[in-house]
């Protein structure tokens, strides 16, 4: 992504430059996700019983319920799930360290911004995740961040 032209017109740069960024803390995620052992249907599956999310986040997604069976099996051998599919201490932990892991893969663009341009970018921005709450449904998977007062 950081490799692409930049777009014309300022709304093609900024959605290019979000793009880019998340990407960059994504890949950090993928990264840490991997360096902890999990493969993607044990993440989804670690990540509903830890969150509690619904289930109709799974729907296509391609796994059979056998592949989610499999990967609930995987994890609670490992000590992430108990008996009955629940977080133990262990995953919650676990899951911590991944985001501590992806928060400070991600940590690298905004320190070359600074606090200042941080601040700035905030700012910015805000009117436009303003926007994106009127249009994103609460409890979105999208993970929205919640707005300051």
């Amino acid at each position: 992504n950081a490799a692409l032209p930049v777009g014309e017109y300022p709304l093609a740069r900024l959605w290019q430059a979000a793009t880019t960024l998340r990407e960059h803390r994504g890949d950090g995620h993928v990264a840490a996700l991997v360096a902890a052992g999990l493969d993607p249907v044990e993440t989804l599956t670690g990540r509903l019983a830890l969150d509690g999310s619904p289930p109709q986040y799974l729907l296509g997604r391609g796994w059979s319920e056998e592949q989610w069976a499999a990967a609930r099996e995987r994890l609670t051998q490992r000590g992430w799930l108990t008996a009955a599919g629940a977080a133990t201490e262990h995953a919650r932990a676990e899951f911590q360290a991944i985001e501590d892991a992806t928060d400070r893969a991600a940590a690298h663009p905004w320190q070359a911004l600074g606090p200042d341009g941080t601040d700035r970018l905030r700012e910015l921005l805000e009117p436009i995740a303003r926007s994106g709450h009127t249009l994103v449904p609460a409890g979105s998977p999208l993970g929205l961040p919640a707005l300051p007062g």
